[in-house]
């Protein structure tokens, strides 16, 4: 075996730099021959579907979770230790009022499928269990990505089946796509568990970008004994900050374009031997990784549609100058390029918490000052740029969280806080075969409990699946071969079909 020595750099599908560079017995292009999933992928999976009302899906998750009384349950009649500082506001939907701190999405309601009877058994950072299709949860998994009880993320899942419906070896874009960087890997949270492929093996994974450039704007305190003046870009960034591929996906830099190329001369000088050895037992699925190692590693067409730059400075305005806003961006780009499953993840950057939603303490001063503003005008520059561009009805976009927060306002920390709740919250969804104007289920006077039509987790992502093209009866199999129904004991939901 020739080997071509590199630097032992992870990538971000969990190999090394050196693994990139193997050639002959193992690969020249990056992905190891007993790699997980050529291994995972001889069982092939049960997949039942039918026509796809959406194209892509958009997925935005709010990480710490919002509230839902400041968000998209006020209840203005409730007492002041429920109702809280904000007050609530009409939308352009008769009978839907949201929070006042959501002014530019209340404009836009006619266009949303708002959900305020989201609820689960875990008022915990359950993140892997809101993202896949697993049965049960605990705090230990929370820190665990690689457990072996963890289940594949939701985007994981439509790029393994798409690869096998279509046949597609090489898709001229990822399928999964995650959006700004690698999930909490900013904060002091770097190990949190949610959107990984689990059993299905790490090739998998989101297709990471990353980004560069710096905050420009101290964020409120997440408490009021914190010291560190967190420059969140969450909350803006300067308009030269811009994504790239995270370094893990990109071409190491002493691998030239044109050994890149000699690469794979060799490669199909190594494949044209294999005509005269029995590599089957041992690589069966070599050429479909390997395909997809050209693909990703050496396309420019996801570096053109993460390029924001390319917009003009009036639209990135409109987005917002800030990380959520130009991710929001890139996720339409991406979409409008051919991808089909992308995420936002806005999550932890800094000291744990300081870009989170996990107000334990100085809850209003963060939802006033930081965190409504800036998702008020992404979210709604999002999906009004969507419809702009005819992209909404064929894009699925899920708005989400773990949980909810507690009713009752707790107001001995500074600020107030209301803490972690998962009998009741509220998610917002649009287009992809999603109604408009539309809103589903009810809580009880504080919501606190849902007492009108229970929407899982689970069954938001079976819907999702639904829209994307897949019944919720199609199963993926482990590492034993055993199949396991992609969205758990989720159903599709005829309340959230247009």
């Amino acid at each position: 075996m020739l080997e071509i020595l590199g630097s032992q750099k992870r990538l971000c599908n969990g190999i090394t730099r050196r693994d990139l560079l193997h050639v002959g017995g193992i690969s020249a292009l990056g992905l190891s021959l007993n790699n997980p999933p050529r291994i995972q992928g001889a069982t092939a999976p049960s997949i039942a579907g039918g026509t796809a009302k959406a194209k892509a899906c958009i997925f935005v998750f709010l990480f710490g979770s919002p509230p839902q009384h400041e968000t998209f349950d006020p209840k203005p009649l409730a007492p002041a230790g429920i109702q809280g500082e904000m007050k609530a506001i009409e939308t352009a939907v008769p009978g839907l009022l949201i929070g006042e701190g959501l002014p530019q999405i209340a404009r836009i309601a006619d266009r949303l499928t708002v959900v305020r009877s989201m609820t689960h058994d875990y008022p915990i950072h359950c993140c892997a269990y809101v993202m896949t299709g697993m049965p049960t949860y605990s705090i230990p998994l929370e820190t665990n990505p690689r457990a072996p009880e963890q289940w594949p993320y939701m985007g994981s899942v439509v790029d393994y089946l798409d690869g096998r419906k279509s046949g597609e070896r090489s898709p001229s874009l990822p399928r999964n796509i995650g959006l700004p960087w690698r999930f909490c890997s900013k904060g002091s949270s770097s190990d949190q568990a949610g959107p990984y492929a689990a059993f299905l093996g790490n090739g998998y994974d989101p297709f990471w970008s990353d980004f560069s450039g710096t905050g420009t704007v101290v964020v409120p305190k997440l408490a009021d004994g914190q010291t560190e003046q967190v420059r969140d870009p969450h909350a803006g960034i300067e308009a030269a900050a811009r994504f790239q591929l995270s370094q893990g996906c990109q071409l190491p830099q002493e691998l030239s374009s044109q050994r890149f190329d000699a690469r794979v001369h060799l490669l199909q000088q190594f494949d044209a031997s294999r005509t005269r050895r029995d590599f089957t037992a041992e690589f069966g699925h070599y050429d479909a990784h390997q395909q997809r190692a050209l693909s990703l590693i050496g396309s420019n067409r996801i570096r053109d549609a993460l390029d924001v730059g390319r917009e003009t400075l009036a639209m990135r305005e409109r987005y917002g100058m800030t990380l959520f806003g130009q991710s929001c961006l890139a996720a339409r780009r991406l979409v409008e390029a051919g991808a089909r499953f992308v995420s936002v993840f806005w999550d932890p950057f800094g000291p744990h918490g300081a870009s989170v939603w996990d107000t334990h303490s100085n809850h209003f001063p963060r939802l006033k000052n930081y965190l409504l503003p800036v998702f008020d005008q992404s979210y709604s520059a999002l999906i009004t740029d969507l419809d702009d561009h005819g992209l909404l009805d064929e894009t699925l976009v899920l708005c989400t969280s773990e949980h909810g927060r507690t009713p009752q306002i707790d107001s001995s920390p500074v600020g107030g806080a209301r803490h972690h709740w998962s009998r009741a919250y509220s998610s917002v969804f649009a287009g992809g075969g999603m109604p408009r104007g539309k809103i589903v289920g009810q809580t009880d006077s504080i919501a606190g409990d849902v007492v009108d039509t229970p929407i899982s987790p689970k069954d938001m992502q079976a819907t999702a699946y639904h829209l994307l093209g897949y019944d919720e009866t199609t199963t993926i199999p482990d590492q034993q071969g055993r199949p396991h129904v992609i969205a758990g004991d989720g159903r599709v939901r005829s309340e959230l079909l247009g």
